[in-house]
């Protein structure tokens, strides 16, 4: 049993990477975290060391958070080799410590992708998804006031599915899981968001041909379909997605290369 079975205050090891700056060469340190509350997150865990590391006038440990809730996909650490830790369906800041037991030897790593530079010990720089997103992660149709309800009716079955991928939080969990640092997993929940709605049909084809191209021209490697991803995604999203991006991309593909001929054979004169 991995989880810790006292309510009692317990102490770990921590074994942190320290690294000063994307271009510095980077090493793990070791840490005494003591008397903690089993109840405690692991991010208020490491605020814990970083106010004695404080004190004692060392470097504190950099490491990202916003929420602290779930919802911002910041806080990505690797723990004990699992993007977010142990646990299923959580981010690193839904993680407590309770899922460990006393004297236990915690690796603390920031997600290990080509793609996402270290910046700062725990930090990576995942503005690559941005640039994805930016890519073709919209819809530029002027929606104007929000339409009643019921004006365009869409069938519960996409709905949920559209749902399922737009709670996507775009942490990178599925990056640093996968051998091949692929963001497949992202990328499908972002087009195949858009594209269960009717409101994305419009720039469908584009979207996840640019989308696409624009995750392999920022580095990230093909995928295997090993399923890495899923099981690491804090918002349990399924790979299913991505075999219905894959129909999309090929099916945008064979429509743009028919447009193109028939465009250079005149077909497209009035």
């Amino acid at each position: 049993m991995s989880a810790a079975t006292t309510t009692k205050n317990f102490s770990v090891t921590l074994r942190v990477w320290r690294q000063a700056g994307t271009k510095q060469a980077g090493r793990f340190v070791e840490y005494a975290a003591k008397d903690l509350d089993p109840n405690m997150s692991f991010l208020e865990m490491l605020d814990v060391v970083n106010d004695e590391l404080t004190l004692k006038g060392d470097e504190p440990i950099a490491f990202a958070h916003d929420c602290r809730e779930g919802i911002c996909g910041t806080c990505s650490c690797t723990i004990n080799g699992k993007p977010h830790g142990p646990g299923k369906g959580i981010a690193t800041c839904q993680l407590y410590m309770r899922s460990f037991r006393e004297g236990d030897l915690i690796t603390v790593e920031p997600f290990r992708a080509e793609a996402f530079p270290v910046v700062k010990d725990l930090v990576t720089d995942r503005s690559a998804f941005d640039k994805i997103q930016q890519a073709g992660g919209f819809i530029t149709a002027r929606a104007g006031s929000a339409p009643e309800a019921n004006a365009a009716p869409v069938p519960k079955p996409d709905a949920d599915l559209a749902m399922d991928a737009a709670t996507c939080i775009g942490c990178g969990a599925c990056v640093a899981a996968c051998k091949n640092a692929s963001a497949m997993l992202f990328v499908a929940a972002k087009v195949s968001h858009l594209g269960l709605l009717p409101q994305g049909q419009a720039e469908r084809d584009r979207r996840v041909l640019a989308m696409a191209h624009t995750m392999d021209e920022l580095g990230f490697g093909n995928c295997t379909n090993q399923y890495e991803c899923s099981a690491a995604c804090p918002k349990l999203i399924s790979h299913d997605f991505i075999a219905r991006m894959n129909r999309d991309y090929l099916t945008a593909s064979v429509r743009s290369v028919f447009k193109v001929e028939s465009a250079s054979s005149g077909g497209g004169a009035g």
